[in-house]
């Protein structure tokens, strides 16, 4: 799901909010499951980007060090952020609290919890001097107060709980806990902010809509916007387009609270004719709340379009064609957050191309160079960006590890061998142990060819397969690393195919100069689903070893996660133990 569509490359499809561009305002879910291109583009315009869930840090402390002679210490926690630079950028303070060594702070820490991106939190606490109690935290000087400890987690770590808690030992600033000093620990309590988990289901259909073909009938496709109070409107959700048919029934759409906000807000739902041009022609329009929606379903009865006035002088025109909500259901959603909080995990697996269009391994030229210097190449570099984020949400950090295309000295050709030289050991232990699998198998296997991804696919798909009979709480994440164009690529297609009824994503990085546009095919967010297929696969292709873009392709992980979940109604487990917050806009089913 690698690349977002345009309005004309997009409207035959299906289309939802599991897409990761999406503003909190206009956030759609659909079973579709796609990225919903209305309201992309609409966010696209705006500079809006939210691949993040708002999450607040609730924090507190106990048997911190008593600083004051006469009293107790006043404590203040302040927390950071690792910056790439291993610089740390403040995020918030806490108030302080008089004469408390076991402090519960009501200031929240704000922060966004990215998926893509392994963040690291850093935690301070101070005595502030009773001379600075009446100057604002905001504006007190760290270097003036008494150091009371520091603590460091990731915030992966802190989500993945099952209580959303975790409690850190505090040390000195140089690693050593401050045992002498007391226990010294803080906890942090991550929740999701938005508040409500209320959305709606609707089945709509429509009757005697004006034909706009000339030589067949409209492909009608409705898109739902929200009025706003400065005028104006957001586009929250968009249906497939239903070809040639005047009265059309479309997939169910699911819109959230946060997208029309409440049942008495008023909604623009136009009805068009979609035209491959991306001009598409309006059939008609109306006006509606939500409550007129469920109204309208109660009731059974339609809703006439009306042709907006044409010209200077020109009256609404009430149509013949009506609307009618066909089925209308209100549900709970549930969060990313709400399944990996619950015991639910992702389940890391990588594939490296070992054909010999990546060059001689022992030249510097060679895009599996091993640099003696420890500079990384390309293909270690997304081992590691993909690996460093997944393996928190892997509690056994047991990984299977393959090559293709390569063959050990004296054999045949392989499509799927272990990195691990081992034929029954196919799992490698942490990512470190990927690292040192790929370094070793380049020893001992021959660069050969041709790019063959079926083989891979099939095996990764047979491993989820076979988890799903005693565990549905494992999703699976297939990292498949490539210098070159794929030769099988019908193979491939059925293996996707095949595998999009298991939990698995395919996440395809291309390295080096070739020309990827070919996999681009593969791409369910290209405007054209595979045959029979949910469509989860991503790719990107990485430039002058520019490896970063990878988190834009792991960024949709969660929405094609949670796509997979909903489609099974498959929900969380323990959920009353789980955090009562909505989910992340992007984030949500």
């Amino acid at each position: 799901m690698g690349n977002c569509l345009s309005d004309a490359e997009g409207g035959k499809q299906a289309v939802g909010g599991v897409g990761h561009h999406m503003d909190p305002t206009a956030a759609a879910v659909s079973g579709g499951g796609g990225p919903n291109d209305a309201v992309d583009l609409f966010c696209r315009t705006k500079g809006l980007h939210t691949l993040y869930t708002p999450i607040e840090l609730s924090l507190s402390a106990s048997k911190l060090r008593d600083l004051d002679i006469v009293s107790k210490s006043d404590p203040m926690a302040v927390v950071s952020v690792r910056k790439r630079d291993g610089t740390l950028e403040e995020l918030g303070r806490t108030e302080v609290i008089m004469n408390n060594l076991d402090p519960v702070w009501i200031q929240k820490i704000n922060i966004m919890y990215q998926f893509e991106t392994v963040q690291t939190l850093i935690f301070h606490a101070y005595d502030v001097d009773t001379k600075y109690h009446n100057v604002p935290v905001k504006d007190l000087k760290l270097k003036d107060q008494d150091f009371l400890g520091e603590g460091s987690c990731v915030l992966s770590d802190i989500v993945t709980k099952l209580n959303r808690r975790l409690t850190l030992n505090l040390h000195n600033g140089n690693g050593h806990v401050l045992k002498n000093l007391g226990e010294l620990t803080l906890t942090v309590l991550a929740e999701e902010t938005v508040t409500s988990r209320t959305a709606v289901e609707m089945t709509l259909r429509c009757t005697n809509l004006e034909n706009k073909d000339l030589f067949s009938k409209s492909d009608p496709f409705l898109r739902i916007s929200r009025i706003v109070e400065t005028g104006g409107s957001v586009p929250i959700c968009k249906t497939e387009v239903v070809n040639n048919n005047l009265n059309p029934i479309w997939k169910p759409v699911c819109l959230t609270m946060q997208q029309f906000l409440n049942k008495d807000n008023p909604l623009v739902i136009d009805c068009y004719d979609f035209n491959s041009s991306g001009n598409h022609v309006l059939i008609g329009k109306l006006q509606k709340t939500m409550a007129d929606l469920e109204n309208l379903h109660k009731s059974r009865v339609g809703a006439n379009f009306i042709s907006p006035p044409s010209g200077f002088r020109g009256n609404e025109k009430v149509l013949k064609g009506q609307l009618f909500v066909e089925g209308y259901a209100e549900k709970q959603l549930y969060s990313f957050l709400d399944y990996i909080s619950t015991g639910f995990e992702l389940s890391f697996m990588v594939a490296v191309d070992f054909t010999a269009s990546n060059g001689n391994p022992w030249s510097p030229d060679s895009l599996h160079y091993i640099d003696p210097s420890g500079r990384l190449n390309a293909y270690q570099r997304a081992i590691m960006e993909v690996g460093d984020v997944i393996q928190f949400y892997d509690s056994e950090k047991r990984f299977p590890a393959w090559g293709f295309g390569g063959k050990a000295y004296s054999e045949t050709v392989s499509h799927c061998f272990n990195l691990a030289g081992s034929p029954g050991a196919f799992e490698v232990e942490g990512v470190g142990g990927i690292m040192a699998a790929y370094a070793s198998a380049l020893q001992n296997f021959t660069l050969s060819g041709p790019t063959l991804f079926g083989h891979v696919v099939n095996k990764a798909a047979e491993i989820a397969a076979e988890s799903v009979k005693y565990n549905q709480s494992k999703y699976f994440v297939l990292l498949i690393i490539t210098d070159g164009v794929i030769t099988d690529m019908q193979k491939t297609k059925d293996a996707l195919v095949r595998a999009s009824d298991v939990p698995l994503s395919v996440l395809i990085v291309g390295v080096g100069s070739a020309d990827f546009t070919q996999m681009e095919i593969l791409d369910a967010d290209n405007g054209h689903r595979l045959e029979s297929s949910t469509g989860r696969v991503a790719t990107r292709e990485v430039h002058n070893g520019q490896i970063s873009v990878v988190q834009a392709l792991l960024g949709e992980l969660p929405g094609q996660f949670l796509t997979y979940m909903r489609c099974r109604d498959i929900k969380p487990h323990n959920i009353a133990a789980a955090q009562t917050f909505a989910p992340g806009p992007s984030y949500a089913v």
